[in-house]
Parts: structure tokens; sequence; C-alpha cells
């Protein structure tokens, strides 16, 4: 078996408050490129998420995936079902969004320092990671955000008019967590701007990108990595 032509390696990050934490690095074939912030579901930096890591890395990014749950369990890694998704509803019910988009901060700026990293920096997450990147968008400093399905996205829209970068917003057309009513009124919130996009996949359900589920939607997937890829390279 021939060996990728992305490189991996696991990487410490200063936090704000005089500790670290790791990230996922992935760099791509030619060794530099601008940046992207990928932000994890509430499964931690796990199979399916460093495997993203990659595919982006190889469409010329270079790819920083932050341990979100450092300050609750480090190296957490989580899979889809059972005991593990009990644990995974429990880490997300208990932290700390304010601290998370500090350690966000954290993230961009380690990736913007290092010499790989030319060119913009962009947050994208998938779920918790979705929410995420949205408020990366507001605090954490990237140039861009790519919000994948983000659960609860109706509560921080009351945080809009903060948002300065542009943004893409992925949404699962038969989402039992994120409802019509609720891509309704982020398509409200955001009615009057020309760089926000909103993507909706007929069909699909919540998770659709992640090859590991059961929710998994090969022609979503797809769609919206082709949608990420021009967003990230266009607006």
């Amino acid at each position: 078996m021939s060996q990728s032509p992305v490189t991996t390696q696991w990487i410490d990050i200063a936090s704000h408050d005089g500790l670290s934490f790791k990230g996922y690095l992935a760099l791509p074939p030619a060794g530099k490129g601008p940046g992207i912030v990928l932000i994890q579901e509430i499964f931690g930096v796990n199979r399916h998420i460093r495997s993203v890591a990659e595919q982006y890395a190889l469409d010329g990014y270079v790819v920083l995936a932050p341990d979100v749950f450092w300050r609750q369990e480090p190296g957490v890694e989580l899979a889809y079902e059972g005991n593990d998704m009990d644990k995974a509803f429990r880490l997300v019910n208990e932290i700390d969004f304010t601290v998370a988009v500090k350690d966000l901060a954290s993230t961009t700026q380690a990736l913007r320092q290092r010499p790989e990293c030319q060119g913009e920096v962009a947050s994208l997450g998938y779920c918790m990671g979705g929410i995420l990147a949205y408020l990366a968008g507001i605090e954490s400093g990237v140039d861009k955000a790519v919000c994948f399905y983000p659960g609860g996205i109706a509560k921080h829209l009351d945080k809009s008019d903060a948002l300065k970068v542009p943004a893409q917003f992925h949404f699962a057309g038969n989402d039992g967590h994120i409802t019509d009513e609720h891509i309704g009124q982020v398509r409200d919130t955001f009615a009057q701007r020309d760089d926000v996009e909103i993507h909706v996949y007929d069909g699909a359900d919540h998770g659709f990108n992640c090859w590991a589920r059961s929710a998994y939607h090969r022609h979503a997937a797809a769609l919206s990595h082709g949608q990420a890829l021009t967003f990230l390279e266009n607006a």
C-alpha cells in the first residue's frame, strides 16, 4: 500500500491561560497552503475527523483540528452509539462555549504562525463544531466560517450582527435536531447578507458527512464538500 502524500502529526497549542492542548495537524502534499481550523463533533478528534482533516489537506489546505474537550478529558475519541453516545452528550453539556471559543482563537493563532500556513484561515466544523465554527467567525479571528449542521444555531442568532466575515451553512433536509423552522430563522437572519450562503440537502439527515454513521449520505457529503471548497476559494 502506498503512503499518503498528506503528512500528519499531533502538535501542542498554547492556550490563553498558560496551559497547552493538542491539535491534529494535516499538511498538504505541496507543503503549504491556506489554513482551516477543523472543529470536531461531540465525539472528539476521532478517526472520522482526522480523515476529514486529511481530505482537506489533499485539497491543498493546512488543517489543524484542536481537541475541543481537552479541559474535560484530553484525547477523548468516541463512536456513535451506546455508552460512547451517552458520554458525548455529557461532554457537550458540560463544555463552556465561551472558553472553547478562546481555545479556537489560540488554535487560529497557532495555525497562522506556522510557516506552512499561507493565506487566509477559515473555521470549518460539524454539529457542535458547526456552532463553534460560527462563533469562531465572530470571536476567534478567522477569515470565514463553514458550518455543517450546526445544532442549536437558533440560540446563537442574536450574535449575528457581530459576524463580520463570510459564512456558509450546510443543513440536512431531514434533520430531527435542526428543523425547517430553525433553517428558516437562519435564512431570515442573514437575508440581507450576500456573503452568507445557506445550502440544504434534501433527504439527508443530521451527520450526513460522516461515513462511520448510518446517517451518511454520499450525495450530500460530495455536494457539500464541493460547495465548501468553492466558498473557501471565492468568498
